[in-house]
């Protein structure tokens, strides 16, 4: 039997055919991966589901009913399917079907893995080292800043890196965005189609994601941003790393069903502590306290969890990373300004005047002058943070 319609596959060649024919499937039935993923398994392509679409039970004896059914017209699915590979072509879209080399290892291996993915960048899917790091869209200035410090000095200990996460809110966006500041290519993965971007406020650093990493979705054209597209995007976050970091979440989030998935999948999982009662927080601390990831303060912590180097590389990049870390530059007033934050940060100027010992006038310059050199930050309600 053959599935290829003359009028439709004349023009294209065998690759191109078994990536519309892969397209075609995702389309045929979309709800039941799992089977639909087994029968690609047990036959090697698309191309072969198709021609075997009125024999599956002899390939899959516990096929189910509806898996049989949808198998009965497959001609609108195909032209859908052209019609998708098409946008991809004329819009520089790679169509990695799942026996594609570039498809993603690691998910290929994960029982409800996408049969094909739709791709725009240019990092190795495949690299060495793959982390995702996931949380709430309410990221707080503490999830700001372990990001930004875990980011910072993880360059120091990994330097290739690929760091993986949603393109959404909070701590999605600040994951990309000190991933590209650091010089590690970073990967975002979509819940909707490649035609547009939600939200639609990250289209800058998407751009700069697409030279230096790449966005990444299963979904066509054409597809909305709904709900349960998060949750299905939330599993190829988890499939592709080979750890999840889960920085700020509140008790129910998509950051812990990530965190979830990946255990399911046999993956490292790993968060930061929060202080008792801090809404976003819970998430981490429950998941902890439940031994359902490891406790890390540190990209020291992470690296060593998951034995990437041995401890004189650890060492040697501590080194480096107190040297970085050194602000000749600062006086002996700005350095005792610093001391003090670092201690004791998010403090109001009467109460660094205290423990600084200077006055609130000679104070008042040397806060200007460490916000303007970058090492701290004014919060809502006059707190002064500290950045380094």
């Amino acid at each position: 039997m053959t599935v290829l319609l003359p009028n439709i596959f004349s023009m294209y060649d065998m690759d191109a055919q078994e990536i519309i024919n892969t397209i075609a499937l995702t389309r045929i039935n979309y709800f039941n991966l799992v089977g639909l993923v087994e029968l690609y398994r047990r036959l090697g392509s698309a191309t072969a589901v198709m021609e075997h679409r009125e024999d599956i039970r002899d390939i899959l004896p516990d096929a189910s009913p509806r898996l049989i059914e949808v198998f009965r017209d497959v001609h609108e699915p195909l032209r859908l399917a052209v019609s998708e590979y098409e946008y991809d072509l004329q819009h520089h879209i790679q169509p990695l079907c799942m026996n594609d080399d570039r498809y993603p290892q690691r998910l290929r291996e994960c029982p409800d893995a996408p049969l094909m993915l739709f791709y725009r960048g240019n990092a190795d899917l495949n690299q060495a080292k793959v982390i995702n790091i996931v949380g709430t869209r309410h990221c707080t200035s503490y999830g700001v800043d372990l990001i930004r410090h875990f980011v910072q000095d993880l360059r120091l200990y990994c330097p290739q890196v690929l760091i993986v996460s949603g393109l959404a809110y909070g701590v999605d966006i600040n994951a990309h965005r000190n991933a590209l500041k650091n010089g590690f290519e970073t990967i975002g993965v979509l819940a909707h189609g490649l035609d547009y971007l939600y939200p639609s406020a990250h289209r800058n650093t998407a751009i700069e994601m697409v030279s230096h990493g790449g966005l990444l979705t299963e979904f066509m054209t054409h597809t909305n941003a709904d709900k349960i597209n998060f949750v299905r995007r939330n599993r190829i976050v988890a499939g592709i790393s080979d750890a999840c970091i889960l920085v700020e979440s509140a008790a129910h989030g998509g950051g812990l069903i990530t965190a979830g998935i990946a255990r399911s999948y046999d993956r490292d999982v790993f968060a930061f502590p929060g202080a008792v009662g801090a809404t976003y927080s819970e998430g981490c601390n429950l998941l902890i306290r439940d031994n359902g990831a490891g406790l890390i303060t540190s990209a020291d912590d992470f690296v060593k969890g998951m034995g990437w180097m041995d401890d004189q590389q650890l060492e040697n990049a501590r080194q480096q990373g107190i040297e970085r870390q050194l602000f000749p530059q600062l006086n002996v007033d700005e350095q005792r300004v610093v001391d003090v934050l670092q201690k004791n940060n998010d403090l109001q100027i009467s109460m660094l005047t205290v423990q600084t010992g200077l006055p609130i006038h000679k104070l008042t310059v040397i806060l200007f002058n460490l916000e303007m050199k970058g090492v701290l930050k004014v919060l809502a309600g006059g707190n002064y943070h500290l950045l380094v």
